[in-house]
């Protein structure tokens, strides 16, 4: 009995003993997968917005009011993409830190808005794993060399990353790096890997075309022959299908925007959708 006594009192005391989990929400599964990759075991995330779903759009269930009251700390994006976010906080009394994992970014612009989408450039996506990093390690300290290492390992593997975007764009002929897509949120790879992207809705999926911007998009797809549209996993395809239809040019496939796929899906972590994007990309426009 004193032998079991004593050894319940070691591993009490053990250093090995590991303290709660930093209770972490993340907005939406992008970000849900940075803090998961640079936390791992050291936090416990939850994010509002799941797989193959509109962050745009998104309604707040009453469950995510006592997720934000219960964390520590609330990832965002910020650029204005999470609208509903600030009544969301203020709503479930949280004292949680707000951390916005796109601060340090130089938002691009449409119209008068910021363009949110800074995750699209792989290069911005390292920004974001920095932000959440220096977070993670002022909230939980004794976690901070995790952390720290585990977003250098990752930081290592988006250097590769986008090497292979930038290789993969190389291969495509010039005036065929021309793509019409849902919604504008592809304006950070357009600009980063010099690929035209074209969409009939503006910077977010909460507004409709009107039947001038279907037939402006249509005659530039067709005095520009443009090559290929592309469906959204977060959207209705309906628009684009009548588009193809209507101008000859082919689906080339779906594109992952504004959420990661569910684990069985093309996509379910951040590394894959930029894979699966331009694999979809290359393949249909360099030939």
């Amino acid at each position: 009995m004193r032998r079991l006594l004593l050894c319940v009192l070691l591993l009490i005391a053990s250093p090995l003993h590991a303290a709660e989990p930093l209770n972490v929400v993340a907005s939406f599964s992008i970000l849900g997968d940075f803090v998961r990759t640079i936390g791992g075991d050291r936090v416990n995330v939850t994010t509002l917005v799941g797989p193959d779903s509109d962050v745009h759009v998104y309604t707040p269930a009453p469950s995510d009011a006592k997720r934000i009251a219960d964390a520590k700390l609330v990832i965002v994006n910020g650029l204005g993409l999470e609208g509903w976010l600030p009544r969301l906080v203020q709503s479930s009394g949280s004292k949680a830190t707000i951390v916005i994992a796109s601060a340090g970014i130089a938002p691009l612009k449409l119209g008068s808005a910021a363009d949110p989408h800074a995750w699209q450039s792989v290069l911005n996506a390292k920004v974001y794993v920095t932000d959440i990093a220096n977070a993670l390690a002022a909230a939980d300290p004794d976690g901070a060399e995790a952390f720290r290492t585990q977003a250098k390992a990752y930081l290592e593997k988006l250097e590769a990353l986008d090497r292979e975007v930038r290789d993969a764009v190389a291969k495509i002929p010039a005036e065929r790096r021309k793509v019409i897509s849902t919604h504008d949120a592809f304006g950070y790879f357009a600009a980063e890997y010099g690929v035209q992207l074209i969409a009939p809705l503006g910077v977010s999926t909460e507004t409709e075309p009107s039947a001038r911007d279907i037939a402006a998009i249509i005659g530039q797809i067709k005095a520009q022959k443009i090559p290929a549209v592309f469906l959204e996993n977060i959207s209705d395809d309906r628009l684009i299908r009548r588009i193809a239809a209507e101008t000859g040019a082919k689906v080339g496939g779906t594109l992952i925007s504004d959420g990661l796929t569910g684990e069985k899906g093309p996509a379910p972590t951040y590394i894959d959708m930029v894979r699966h994007n331009i694999k979809a990309l290359t393949s249909a426009l360099d030939h």
